[in-house]
């Protein structure tokens, strides 16, 4: 939108972008928030905080843990970049767990399948995993736009049919096999062709970074520029901004809704692809859940911004790795689930108050420059 395109309650409140400052103190407030409370807890059950906070540090360095970090933050990322399109768009969708895992577990089956050359072979995978994504998503976008339904209800009631058809067909009479040597099952192992070898690049330790890793870069490059970049984003972020004035410029509002429900659930096929091709091979029992859920909270520290996101999800991986030492040392390792959540809460909260500090801002300016008889400034205009 042009500065003369701009509103007149946008002119004269003056509104502008927040600088990278404010944006960035949100979530280093909370951060800090959550590290007193956390401190408080550790005092009261008797734990020193700053040995705590040493002996993690102390672990989460080791080259093993680094790449154990890597390998979590690259999933973690997946799944807030894919929380995050939704939440661009104003739609939470909350069905980014039961996406990725039905999504995985298909492409596991369709990958033990078939013989290809290499790159064929892993690139259907990754096909079949992000449209396996993209439809399960697509019922929730299609029920919201012609049927009004909350996609926060609908997508809660598709994690549970995703769950119930998983279990389903993750029977060794359908899609599964037993697996030798142990009471698990899963589908059958996806051939050297369609695995993505690690890559050694933490000196120190013999275990690998997820090649995949790659892919999230790429995810997050395609996520800022489609999102930031092009007419497509501005509309998307427009409809989740206001619908009534989306539609006022032409837009139409439920075909983006199920665009980005769609562009979503694709995204969340992705999140089960390095651990799959770079680790397990098959998805069976024990493959990793609760990842989407995970990812909605990284995507809220980051406020929806790639980097912002890695950041988040460095994060979070470091915690998540770190509080396995915690045990050894006789800490309970709780006490980073707490960290955790007093993060989420936090950073709610100091955005609430970083948006509010803004407008009182820009207010206080507006009134100071009426009072000196020059009319409002708006920011980016031509003088």
């Amino acid at each position: 939108m042009k500065p003369a395109e701009s509103s007149f309650a946008d002119r004269l409140l003056g509104r502008v972008r927040p600088s990278g400052l404010l944006s960035l103190s949100a979530p280093l407030l909370a951060i800090v928030f959550a590290g007193v409370i956390t401190s408080i807890i550790l005092l009261v059950s008797g734990d020193p905080p700053l040995e705590t906070l040493g002996v993690m540090a102390d672990y989460g360095t080791q080259p093993r843990s680094m790449v154990l970090i890597l390998n979590s933050a690259t999933t973690y990322y997946l799944a807030a970049i894919a929380v995050a399109i939704g939440f661009r768009m104003n739609l939470f969708n909350i069905g980014v767990d039961g996406q990725y895992r039905l999504a995985a577990l298909i492409a596991a089956a369709v990958g033990g399948a078939v013989a290809l050359p290499a790159p064929l072979h892993i690139a259907l995978i990754i096909f079949v995993a992000m449209l396996v994504g993209a439809g399960w998503a697509s019922i929730a976008g299609l029920l919201k736009v012609k049927r009004g339904v909350s996609e926060v209800i609908s997508t809660i009631m598709l994690n549970a049919i995703a769950t119930a058809l998983g279990a389903w067909l993750l029977h060794k009479d359908r899609l599964a096999v037993e697996v030798a040597g142990s009471n698990n099952i899963g589908t059958r192992p996806i051939p050297e062709s369609g695995q993505v070898p690690g890559m050694a690049i933490i000196p120190g330790t013999e275990t690998k970074v997820f090649g995949l890793i790659v892919l999230a870069v790429v995810v997050g490059v395609v996520y800022h520029v489609l999102l930031n970049r092009t007419r497509f984003g501005f509309d998307l972020r427009a409809t989740g901004r206001s619908e009534s004035a989306a539609v006022a410029s032409g837009v139409n509002v439920k075909k983006m809704v199920l665009i980005a429900m769609v562009l979503s659930g694709a995204a969340a096929g992705l999140i089960g692809m390095p651990q799959l091709l770079g680790a397990s091979h098959s998805y069976g029992l024990d493959f990793p859940t609760g990842l989407g859920f995970t990812g909605i909270a990284i995507a809220l520290l980051g406020r929806n911004h790639p980097v912002g996101i890695a950041f988040g999800a460095l994060l979070w991986a470091f915690l998540d790795t770190s509080s396995s030492i915690l045990q050894i040392e006789e800490i309970a390792p709780e006490i980073v689930q707490i960290m955790q959540g007093t993060i989420v809460l936090s950073v709610i909260i100091a955005y609430e108050l970083v948006h509010r500090y803004q407008i009182a801002a820009g207010q206080r300016r507006v009134s100071k420059e009426l009072a000196g008889g020059t009319p409002p400034r708006v920011e980016g205009a031509s003088a």
